[in-house]
């Protein structure tokens, strides 16, 4: 297994309290494999990703517990100056904003560049000719010409491309992409999916994929995640969770997806709002908002259920859930 994630707990100290971000999340990649990792804004997702890669703001945040393992070492017991050998080279994150993550003041070329001579000991001159080289891997035109360009002279979607050219610089086995496409429109999204899922196979990554969005991975994950209020509540296969959520909270996800014989219908809403990671509701997290919530789901904190082999599901209701296809 390239990377696994075990009860990993992440809480931030807040005014208002402690804030429970993260709450016992366990889950899995390998090499070649894509995870997708989804839930609404303030589910943990990227909160997750951080303390993955070692990037978590600390104080205020503080991870409360839980292992990391990648390829065999847990690195919340590594110290801080071999994680950051390992960052970039081995693991790396694409980060939803590309022009806020990108230098203004410098080149695109000398961003790129970086990567080599700091990880690899290059000359200007060939981290220069490798900046080029990723411009071209990831379908920018006219990559000689441009590599002296700076972030805010490309397009949105050309800056996006530029962001999955710096985190596949040194080929790593692992790679983050927290929300990578949320700021394009459709036509560029499918691009830059495409263009990492070619990517991942030329080299065998792994991939994890954070999305609040189900329609974007239907066609790219192996198997999903679905986070709520900092717990995972189903994992499965990606046909599995299309053909049947075992969650009432997948199925809202679902539910909410544009469809084309649903044309005139107004679009269906999870009723209510994501809870205060402060004040979590007591049993499940998911039961004001839960149309099937009974007595039971306001007073104990639902397991993972063995729904088969390959599937869980946070529902003491899942096979109803199952059943109302």
């Amino acid at each position: 297994m390239l990377l696994e994630v075990r009860e990993l707990q992440v809480e931030f100290h807040t005014r208002d309290g402690v804030a429970k971000a993260v709450n016992g999340v366990s889950y899995s990649v390998d090499a070649g494999e894509t995870l997708a990792v989804l839930g609404e804004s303030g589910s943990g997702k990227s909160v997750t990703a951080q303390a993955i890669m070692g990037i978590l703001d600390v104080p205020p945040g503080r991870i409360a517990g839980g292992e990391v393992v990648f390829k065999g070492r847990d690195l919340l017991k590594t110290k801080e100056d071999e994680r950051r050998k390992i960052r970039g080279a081995d693991m790396a994150m694409i980060f939803q904003d590309a022009l806020s993550s990108l230098n203004p003041v410098l080149t695109v070329g000398a961003q790129l560049g970086e990567m080599f001579i700091v990880h690899r000991g290059m000359s200007r001159k060939d981290a220069r000719a490798r900046a080029v080289e990723l411009m071209e891997r990831v379908r920018i035109p006219a990559a000689k010409e441009r590599v002296n360009d700076y972030p805010h002279q490309f397009s949105g979607g050309m800056r996006q491309r530029i962001m999955i050219a710096m985190a596949m610089a040194l080929e790593p086995s692992l790679i983050i992409a927290d929300e990578p496409t949320t700021a394009l429109d459709v036509t560029v999204q499918a691009q830059v999916m495409e263009l990492l899922a070619d990517l991942q196979r030329e080299l065998n990554m792994g991939l994890i994929l954070i999305t609040h969005d189900l329609g974007v991975v239907a066609d790219v994950a192996d198997k999903i995640a679905v986070m709520y209020a900092g717990r995972i509540v189903e994992t499965a296969p990606v046909h599995d969770i299309y053909k049947a959520p075992a969650h009432p909270y997948t199925r809202g996800l679902l539910d909410s997806i544009p469809r084309l014989d649903q044309k005139g219908r107004d679009l269906y809403a999870i009723k209510g709002l994501p809870p205060n990671l402060t004040r979590i509701p007591p049993g499940c997290a998911f039961n004001p908002r839960c149309p099937r919530a009974q007595d039971i789901c306001r007073t104990d904190v639902p397991p993972l259920f063995e729904v088969d082999e390959n599937r869980r599901s946070a529902c003491f209701f899942w096979r109803e859930t199952l059943d109302d296809v």
